[in-house]
This record gives C-alpha cells, structure tokens and sequence, in this order.
C-alpha cells in the first residue's frame, strides 16, 4: 500500500517522512517538509545549523506557558536491506495493519502525529493561549553534540525558555499510551586504565600483572550497593561493558589493561558522588590507574503536576488506558531540556522493533497517537 487519498493525513506525512533517506546526521529534508506545514500555519522558523547538523526552533506565539514538542530526523542505518521483507525507505502498511519503514517508530511517526495534531488544534483554536514550539534536530541517534544541546544552549543565551516539553521518543510498550517517561537515569561513563609492569609469565616476579591487580577492586564495584533507588527509579546500577590488556600472545604479562564502565543512576546520586565511592575503592586496592570520566546525561525527573496530569487524560480520552509513569531505558534528548527547569515527558508509539530490521508499529496507533497529541494541546492551552 503506498500514499494516497486513503490513508489519513497523519499517515500521509508519515510515509513522506520514512521514504527520506535520513540517516545520522543526514536530514535529507525532512526538517524542510516539516518547516513547510508548520509555517502555513503560522509558526516562526529559525533553521539552526551547528556543524554538520540541521536543526531548527519553531514557535507560534509569544506568550507563556509555552508547549514544545521534541524529537529528531535522522534514523538508525537499516544493516542489510535484504534482511527487510520491505524496503527500509520505502513505507508500506501490510495486511496485518502494521506501517512499516525505517523510522516508523523511531520516531518519524511521531513527528507526523505532532505536526497534524497542531493544524488541527490550530484550526480549531487559532487564537489559543500561550505559545506552541518545536525543537527538531538530526543528531539524536548520532553523538548528539550538534543537536539538541547547542540548540537549548541558544535558547538559554537569549532567556527563551519552555514550560512543558513533549519528546516523541517510543515509551509505549503494549499499546500506545500505556507508558509516558517522566524521567530518565543519569549516565556516567568510564575508562579506565590500570598500569603493571609487562613481562615473562614464565617470570612473574620480575613483572606485575594488572589485570591481577584490579580484578578484586572490580569484583567490590560490581557487587558494591550504590543505592535503594526511590519511588520513581530503580537503584543504580553498575555495569563492565569491555576490558583490553594483552599483547595477543600467550607468554607475555601485559603492561596495562583498559576496562570500560557505566554506571546508570538516579536521582538519589551524583556525578561526584559516584566518582568519589568508585575511586575510594580503587584506591584502596592500591593500584596504579588513570580514570576518565564522561557524562552522558544526568536523571531528570517530572514529578506527576500539570504535565504529566494533562497527558494522563488526554491518553484515556483517546485510548480508554489507564497509563502508567516509567523511567526506564535508555538516555534521550529529554536530558539537554530538562536541566532548564521544563517539565518534560516522553510519550510515543511502541518500541518493540525500534533500530531492528522490519521497524513497524501499528498504523492506527499514530492516528491515536495525534489524537493523544492533540488532547493535550487542549488541555494546556486552550
């Protein structure tokens, strides 16, 4: 099946969306199409391009409370297309009602449920209060480093600021609407790097093995317990993602081993909290290291307000489900917003087959889902 007068506007802009090749950070004009449809309807477009990155800030209004919705372009490679029984990029909706498509559900169906739920609030309440945003990038899937964190450091620079934002990432799991992110986990990272002395292994003596030296300390961080978590995340956990040290031969000690880290914590830790418990244990094992540090996102969270009770509704009101609040997962572009003081949530389609061969989501659940989109509109800003 292919676009046309059959398939409802929210489903049309979904299958112009997925046929463009848009993978990370290529836009290859979706933001245009995008900026075309929100223009015709009265918002002020700023295209803000940061390296080799398309972004851009969309407002209609110029008043608070302002209503942005969040969310990105660009989509995952695809791996090999043979592997699809559909084209990647080029949409279909099959017998069994699914719409398939690289970006179907990551999060290019999305984006058309925003776009038409705001011409159809628009056209119903042209004079509606407050202001209505959007903060596009091509950059999330990518290092995002161009993308939504220069965007908001643009924002913050000239004092615009956002009340409430809506990121379009896929929260659901069962069916749409069943689950809103309210937060996220922080993410730290870490290499590091732990220093022997290379030698002989028929000569142990004469050499220090560090992958000997930091195996207990590794043991403590893994068992180590962090935290209790709180009634809105789960504890913090730790986890080893890869360890290098070795030459490639048998008979020789190695010199040096690197082992790589995250902890995914939440809000009852810090950044300098963490780095202080992890180092005091390394040093205590009393081993010669270099540790490296990067921050990939630090917990937010929306506690249940207007935000959180306005998308609460409009999903009942569209879907006839009760939803729930999580913060789990993975990191999102919610961490760059949040830190300004907006509350910010995540509500999308299911992502059960998101950055996997055949993505898809159901058809029909995009049309609830600009209905969903458009009854919060409603409930903040009319």
């Amino acid at each position: 099946m292919s676009a046309d007068n059959t398939l409802t506007p929210t489903l049309e802009l979904a299958f112009d969306l997925i046929s463009r090749r848009s993978v990370t950070p290529e836009d290859a004009g979706c933001q245009e199409l995008m900026i075309q449809r929100l223009e015709a309807i009265g918002f002020t477009v700023e295209r803000l391009r940061f390296g080799e990155v398309d972004n851009f800030w969309a407002r209609r209004g110029t008043e608070a409370p302002v209503l942005a919705f969040a969310g990105h372009t660009d989509v995952v490679p695809t791996g090999p297309e043979a592997r699809w029984d559909h084209p990647p990029f080029e949409p279909c909706i099959g017998e069994d009602g699914m719409l398939y498509g690289r970006g179907a559900a990551d999060m290019k169906g999305s984006l058309a449920s925003m776009v038409i739920a705001c011409e159809e609030f628009i056209a119903e309440h042209p004079d509606h209060k407050g202001s209505i945003a959007f903060l596009i990038t091509s950059d999330e899937e990518g290092p995002a480093v161009n993308g939504t964190v220069k965007v908001v450091e643009h924002l913050e620079a000239r004092g615009e600021k956002m009340t409430w934002c809506i990121v379009g990432e896929p929260s659901s799991t069962d069916h749409t609407g069943d689950i809103i992110k309210n937060g996220r986990r922080g993410s730290l990272g870490c290499k590091l790097k732990v220093h022997g002395v290379q030698g002989h292994v028929a000569y142990p003596h004469l050499a220090r093995n560090p992958i000997h030296e930091v195996a207990p300390a590794l043991a403590e961080l893994s068992t180590e317990h962090w935290d209790h978590g709180n009634d809105y995340f789960p504890a913090t956990s730790f986890q080893i993602s890869n360890i290098n040290g070795g030459t490639g031969a048998t008979n020789v000690i190695p010199g040096d081993v690197e082992i790589v880290f995250n902890f995914r914590f939440s809000t009852e830790q810090t950044v300098d909290s963490l780095k202080m418990r992890a180092e005091g244990i390394l040093d205590k094992h009393g081993i010669d290291y270099e540790a490296n540090w990067t921050v990939n996102g630090l917990p937010f969270l929306t506690p249940e307000g207007t935000l959180v009770n306005a998308c609460r509704e409009s999903i009942k009101d569209a879907t006839g489900i009760d939803t729930e609040l999580s913060t789990s997962g993975g990191t999102s572009d919610g961490r760059f917003i949040a830190p300004t003081g907006t509350q910010v949530v995540e509500l999308g389609p299911c992502n059960a087959t998101i950055h996997k061969v055949n993505e898809h989501v159901l058809a029909d659940d995009l049309n609830k889902l600009t209905g969903i989109y458009r009854g919060i509109l409603e409930h903040l800003l009319v």
